[in-house]
């Protein structure tokens, strides 16, 4: 074809030429915080593994620092239950992350990665944990993301952050996955 008059056929590897329409059911993920010292057994653990089993039933895909305690504790109730659970590791090496992520992303960031962890969520569920989950609280809030605190952190504060607006107080996995799902 000569002058740009008529239409061009173009030739195409590798692939269709006609566009093709994905679903765009919006994910569902809730981020799952605590302790990495909290041992396999323990009080802790055993509600994080509840939790991330309840999450998988639900549907929900889990994402978490993919490392020990209650990390490990939360994938491996969901991977149990057929879920999916997303470990953000602060290190380099894929390897590092707990034998129950069914996905992992190393990120070389260190504790930085706090920040990717409940930005992945929509929710978090922060169970126990120490300095490292307070700053995941911090983050999740400073982004607007709900928190909800299952034998967590309490805040209060003054002014516009009297009662740690955002952070709901579960007692139980049950709840603490129901008031994740209603935010969802």
């Amino acid at each position: 074809m000569k002058g740009g008059s008529g239409s061009r056929r173009r030739e195409q590897h590798g692939g269709s030429a006609e566009a093709h329409s994905l679903p765009s059911k919006p994910r569902r993920q809730v981020a799952v915080i605590g302790s990495n010292r909290a041992e396999l057994g323990s009080e802790l653990a055993q509600l994080g593994e509840e939790v991330g089993r309840l999450l998988a039933e639900g549907g929900v895909t889990l994402v978490c620092g993919g490392m020990r305690g209650v990390m490990e504790a939360a994938c491996r109730g969901a991977s149990e239950a057929g879920g999916e659970a997303i470990g953000i590791v602060p290190g380099h090496e894929i390897g590092d992350a707990n034998s129950y992520c069914t996905h992992v992303v190393a990120t070389g960031i260190g504790h930085a990665r706090n920040l990717a962890v409940v930005s992945s969520g929509n929710v978090t569920i922060a169970i126990g944990g120490e300095w490292g989950t307070l700053s995941e609280i911090g983050f999740a809030r400073a982004i607007d993301r709900p928190v909800i605190a299952l034998r967590s952190w309490t805040l209060s504060g003054r002014e516009a952050m009297e009662d740690a607006p955002g952070v709901l107080l579960a007692e139980s996995p049950r709840e603490a996955v129901d008031l994740a799902l209603e935010a969802l």
